[in-house]
């Protein structure tokens, strides 16, 4: 499989990378969709990435350097429906992945998350207990699960954010109660389509319909948290999926 690292074109064997497109250590990245080989929300992400590495004092290279590296890969790796993920290490190493993504509209089945924790506002690897939350929902026998922080609000999906639907209006948690924050959450708050308010677990029973939203899935229906039964709200989610085609491919 051919990537880019630090800008040169390669074999993924012949760099650090696993072969899941991982970098070792520790680092940000950016996960993108693609479909058939239009990159969708490029320069949102790459906005993101630049805010998160000057946060964390992490350097990474020039964007016009990036952008030529995504444009490159591209044409060497096609998919018609795709996950383009771009990182950057702690040890100022870069890697740009396209990758095969099955995507799903099948509506969720939710838990709450037992353990209360507050996810990071940067998009860091490794990801692995992430990970480690949707594969014990799974085991659990749920699709995957809400994360609920040390206060009692909820905050996001394994590794979605999240959106609800309580007393006629679309709700998505604030930043600040240890989230981060997702793109397509971006693009729906700047359309002024959901409202940024906390929300408290003892609300869960109010909830009539919820998404799970990220730049893979845009906006996945969710049928059930825990045993409360939800609406599927198809028409909004249509709604949603046509506003990320129309940000980012046209």
């Amino acid at each position: 499989m051919k990537v880019i690292f630090n800008g040169e074109l390669l074999e993924i064997q012949d760099t650090p990378a696993s072969d899941k497109g991982w970098l070792p250590g520790q680092g940000i990245f950016e996960t993108v969709k693609t479909v058939e080989n239009a990159v969708y929300a490029l320069d949102l992400h790459l906005d993101r990435a630049q805010k998160s590495a000057r946060a964390i004092s992490l350097k990474i290279p020039d964007r016009n350097e990036i952008e030529q590296a995504v444009d490159m890969l591209l044409k060497h790796v096609r998919e018609s429906n795709g996950l383009l993920r771009i990182s950057f290490s702690e040890h100022s190493d870069w890697l740009v992945v396209h990758l095969p993504y099955e995507s799903s509209d099948a509506p969720l089945k939710l838990r709450i998350h037992p353990q209360k924790f507050s996810g990071s506002p940067y998009k860091q690897f490794p990801y692995t207990d992430r990970l480690k939350v949707m594969e014990q929902s799974k085991s659990a026998g749920f699709d995957d699960a809400i994360i609920v922080n040390t206060r009692g609000d909820i905050c996001e999906g394994s590794v979605t954010n999240l959106m609800v639907h309580i007393e006629n209006q679309w709700l998505t948690p604030p930043v600040e109660d240890g989230l981060l924050p997702g793109i397509m959450r971006e693009i729906l708050i700047a359309n002024n389509l959901v409202k940024v308010q906390s929300i408290q677990l003892s609300q869960i029973s109010n909830i009539t319909s919820a998404f799970f939203l990220s730049s893979l899935r845009i906006a996945q229906p969710i049928a059930s948290i825990e045993a409360y039964q939800l609406q599927v709200s198809h028409v909004f989610g249509q709604e949603i999926h046509a506003l990320a085609r129309k940000y980012s491919v046209g």
